[in-house]
């Protein structure tokens, strides 16, 4: 069959058509596409059908999803129309997450084991030779151990619904992760660093602790759902998540909470602020699909128990 394919304002990309089998899923479709312009690579292409004539103005066109019949499930025929998005240069997905967890370490890092060079030689402060309070030597672990968690899992526990994303993340997810390591950095590790109290010190850290266990138990757990490789939805219903919707963003977010508490870091509680809004904007959206492809689906919590 003979698909007519136009961009977002209209315009037709084949005079003739695209012809895919009768028989064509989604993926051949991406495939025929490319064949003929091979600027778009698969990854790179996105397609929806036709939006209705008579549709509100906001509505938009169903996405075609990987894998899916193109006859089948979405009823397209000999002339059917498909709207086609170009979704810009894409970076695998693991790329972004190594690149973004790697970094804070490499930012981090050198504030401590180098504090007479950087604060005493190269800033000219004083007290740069005194050592390093277990506090901030407890921060280092910590956050070193959080970024090398979240490598690790990235290689061997993630599996991700979708293959690649925008070229532009990766210099915005690594600005946000490397900028504030290293504001971090500076600052727990300054020679007029105050820690604080024993107790407080402790608190913190063990709640961090727990919550990063947590977040690991959380990760494994999503990563049973998809272990026959398939990339669809499925609801969490174990451990945390049959209370939170998100329950691995509580977990992270409530970790850096206890680092913060240990290490009274005013950058720390700015980059959990920052982080805490796009995981609830990340959230509500999660929510909002969880229930509308699992009739009944409720949760008491969506982020952050007992808050909201």
């Amino acid at each position: 069959m003979k698909l007519k394919v136009v961009s977002r304002s209209g315009k037709a990309l084949f005079p003739d058509g695209l012809e895919v089998k009768d028989s064509a899923t989604t993926d051949d479709l991406k495939a025929a596409f490319h064949k003929i312009k091979r600027k778009y690579y698969p990854t790179r292409q996105r397609f929806t059908l036709q939006v209705p004539p008579g549709a509100p103005p906001k509505t938009r066109g169903t996405p075609l999803t990987a894998g899916k019949s193109l006859s089948k499930d979405y009823g397209l025929a000999d002339g059917s129309t498909v709207v086609f998005k170009d979704l810009g240069p894409q970076v695998p997905y693991a790329v972004v997450f190594l690149a973004e967890y790697a970094g804070p370490m490499l930012c981090y890092l050198p504030f401590f084991f180098m504090r007479r060079e950087i604060y005493g030689g190269f800033l000219g402060m004083k007290g740069a030779d005194k050592p390093a309070h277990i506090s901030q030597q407890l921060a280092c672990a910590f956050h070193t151990a959080h970024y090398l968690k979240r490598i690790l899992e990235t290689i061997f526990v993630h599996h991700f619904s979708n293959d690649t994303m925008p070229i532009f993340n990766l210099f915005r997810n690594c600005g946000y992760y490397w900028g504030f390591a290293s504001f971090i950095s500076y600052f727990i590790n300054h020679p007029d660093y105050t820690p604080v109290g024993e107790t407080q010190m402790m608190v913190g850290f063990g709640v961090s602790a727990l919550m990063q266990l947590g977040n690991l138990h959380c990760h494994i757990y999503q990563a049973s759902l998809r272990s026959d490789g398939s990339k669809a939805y499925k609801e969490p219903k174990g451990g945390l998540f049959k209370v939170v919707t998100c329950a691995n963003y509580c977990c992270e977010i409530y970790q850096w909470v206890g680092f913060n508490i240990a290490t009274q870091s005013a950058m720390g509680w700015i980059f959990i602020a920052c982080g805490a809004a796009q995981m609830a904007e990340w959230a509500n959206a999660k929510h909002r699909r969880l229930r509308k492809l699992f009739p009944g689906f409720k949760r008491p919590f969506k982020l952050l128990p007992p808050f909201y």
